[in-house]
């Protein structure tokens, strides 16, 4: 970015910086470089500017800083000036934006440039609805959207899978590429209605108590059986314990035991844990 120049995003053709979207008012935003500093000041648009998730009116941004202006995130990163002992001001670099289709709506980018907790914060502040698709080399991810709040996520398309466990599953995932399209028209079962602040609340928790026990757990094909003959008493276990303990008997695979617990990933791997170390199970 250029020391004195502002930059214009808008609708509008004749703009510095053209988003062709609905969302997008045709003077949305103002970009400047003031005092070695970068700005962006929303110029009364319908839909508003955020900046990491927070709705602003002028607001100075810095390096890994990212800007929702309809369906665009743009982040700003470092520029690399003349000389080493010169200071550039940062640029603002396009890291998700509509996609070419029929849908105004319709945005891509990467979870390594755009992080799955950060997308959702984005999301939930400015209240969007939609379908959130997340595809890696192994897996697909879905997260349902209204308002902002989620109603509902799915991992593979598998129904059984609670969904709260699913958004934390997706979570973990540091490779792959998201799209974020209109909602779709789709009843469930069981939804869920959860804000965006609790899922990632809840999640952090968990996957702190997993990276805990991580290196102890079995690999998620491994299989986690009972013993024969079982020598410590059953008395002496939790009713949730003796839950994953019927789980292990009928789905031995520690991954499918996973899958098929009503409890979170992690209390179920603290609890498998427990049932190896007292050895009421054994791993093959």
């Amino acid at each position: 970015m250029t020391p004195n120049k502002e930059i214009i995003v808008g609708r509008s053709s004749d703009l510095d910086m053209v988003l062709v979207e609905e969302m997008v008012s045709r003077k949305h935003a103002r970009i400047s470089y003031e005092n070695d500093s970068v700005f962006i000041e929303d110029l009364g648009s319908t839909n508003g500017t955020f900046v990491n998730g927070e709705k602003v009116k002028r607001a100075q941004l810095k390096e890994g800083d990212r800007v929702l202006i309809g369906t665009s995130i743009l982040k700003v990163i470092a520029a690399e000036g003349e000389k080493e002992h010169q200071q550039s001001p940062p640029n603002l670099e396009v890291v998700a934006a509509q996609r070419r289709t029929t849908s105004p709506r319709t945005m891509s980018g990467s979870i390594e440039e755009v992080p799955l907790p950060d997308l959702l914060q984005l999301f939930a502040t400015s209240k969007k609805s939609g379908l959130l698709v997340l595809r890696t080399e192994d897996d697909i991810g879905r997260i349902y959207l209204r308002k902002g709040t989620i109603y509902f996520a799915m991992v593979n398309e598998v129904d059984e899978l609670p969904p709260i466990k699913c958004i934390f599953r997706m979570l973990t995932w540091q490779k792959g590429l998201f799209d974020f399209d209109p909602a779709e028209v789709r009843e469930f079962k069981k939804p869920v209605e959860v804000t965006v602040q609790e899922v990632l609340m809840e999640s952090l928790r968990q996957l702190d108590e997993l990276n805990e026990i991580r290196d102890q757990l079995p690999a998620l094909g491994a299989r986690v059986t009972i013993p024969s003959p079982l020598i410590p008493p059953l008395r002496d276990l939790t009713p949730e314990e003796l839950d994953v303990l019927q789980l292990s008997h009928n789905f031995s695979r520690f991954g499918s035991l996973l899958d098929k617990s009503l409890a979170s990933d992690a209390d179920t791997a603290r609890i498998v844990l427990k049932l190896i170390q007292k050895e009421y199970l054994k791993v093959d």
